[in-house]
């Protein structure tokens, strides 16, 4: 009968350890970052002409490629996103959401592609976006 109960308390505290353990490893994740919207942000598109020269030439450089960026000056902040080549023109990018959170902005864009019966270019295109809004040190996050 010792035996019996030596066997029934090892694995009394084995479970107990393993418990206490998971709770452990589990309790010290990761707090998920707060998504909610604290408000909407004021936005105006910027044209091509109208870019800072460092930011043109970051986006000159990019826009073969899908790109996500940021960039500020005394101007504020611009949020810029690019979907890379495309085959021909009539390409256009929506903004869906452009918000403050309590840690984060979300900037959330959609690629549209030409209507159909559109004429478009045969010409590959690079479509763009570029938005200015006011300066806050809030990380960017693209959906």
């Amino acid at each position: 009968m010792g035996k019996r109960v030596n066997g029934k308390l090892i694995w009394a505290v084995f479970l107990l350890l393993w418990v206490v353990l998971v709770r452990f490893l589990t309790g010290c994740s990761v707090e998920k970052e707060n998504q909610d919207k604290v408000r909407d942000l004021e936005s105006t598109v910027v044209g091509e002409a109208e870019l800072p020269g460092e930011l043109k030439s970051l986006v000159d450089e990019k826009k073969t490629a899908p790109f996500k960026l940021t960039y500020s000056n005394d101007q504020g902040l611009y949020i810029a996103v690019g979907y890379g080549e495309q085959p021909t023109g009539g390409y256009s990018i929506s903004v869906r959401e452009l918000y403050l959170t309590e840690n984060s902005i979300v900037f959330d864009t959609e690629l549209l592609g030409p209507e159909k019966g559109e004429t478009v270019g045969v010409e590959k295109s690079y479509p763009f976006l570029v938005v200015k809004t006011e300066y806050l040190e809030n990380p960017v996050i693209f959906q």
